[in-house]
């Protein structure tokens, strides 16, 4: 389970405010990628606490309202699938990594930032893989992170309903490549990660 012990030793190393840093849908076909910024007290007690990705949906849900009302500061930023398209999928996540810093209420004197490149940033920041199992800060910004891009997949499905986007999130099941074989790329689709579409009508 994550904890503060990170934090704590960026605090005695010189940087009182830490961040946590972290990304969700980097891999799906489709939709924005979202990063998030969060600022927690440290040693505040969240119940629950975790990597995103080990928890349901209902117990993110419960969790973003938690650290939403009780962080010292937060904030969302999404890439949107443009970006992405005219860059890469990296570059973009990056990018809108920093956005998010710089959208903080309150200005950090180090990021902890989930995974191992930090290309780019403006403050000192300290990448950690598997840093949302490890920091609560980052598990945190995981969570804002995963929950603010499920919703946003709830809209794209709500406009594009023959995808299923509300059940794969975006992801390459066989039920949304098939879909997307039937159907047709939306304008939401990240051309690269598409590819396969035009190799298989060569």
């Amino acid at each position: 389970m994550p904890d503060y012990s990170l934090e704590k030793e960026m605090q005695e190393a010189g940087f009182p405010v830490v961040c946590g840093v972290d990304e969700a849908g980097r891999g799906p076909l489709c939709g924005p990628v979202c990063a998030a910024a969060c600022i927690l007290p440290l040693g505040l007690e969240i119940p629950g606490l975790n990597d995103s990705k080990k928890l349901s949906e209902s117990k993110r849900e419960s969790l973003f309202e938690q650290i939403t009302e009780q962080a010292v500061a937060y904030a969302v930023c999404f890439g949107s699938v443009e970006e992405i398209n005219e860059t890469d999928i990296l570059s973009t996540t990056l990018h809108t990594m920093r956005r998010a810093i710089e959208a903080l209420s309150v200005r950090p004197d180090l990021a902890l930032v989930d995974g191992n490149i930090s290309r780019g940033f403006t403050l000192p920041v300290r990448t950690v893989v598997h840093g949302d199992a490890l920091s609560c800060s980052i598990a945190a910004a995981s969570i804002l992170a995963k929950v603010s891009r499920d919703r946003l997949c709830l809209e794209m499905d709500r406009e594009y309903p023959q995808y299923g986007i509300a059940r794969h999130k975006g992801y390459g099941t066989k039920e949304h490549m098939d879909a997307l074989r039937k159907y047709g790329p939306a304008p939401i689709y990240r051309t690269k990660f598409i590819r396969f579409l035009n190799e298989e009508q060569k």
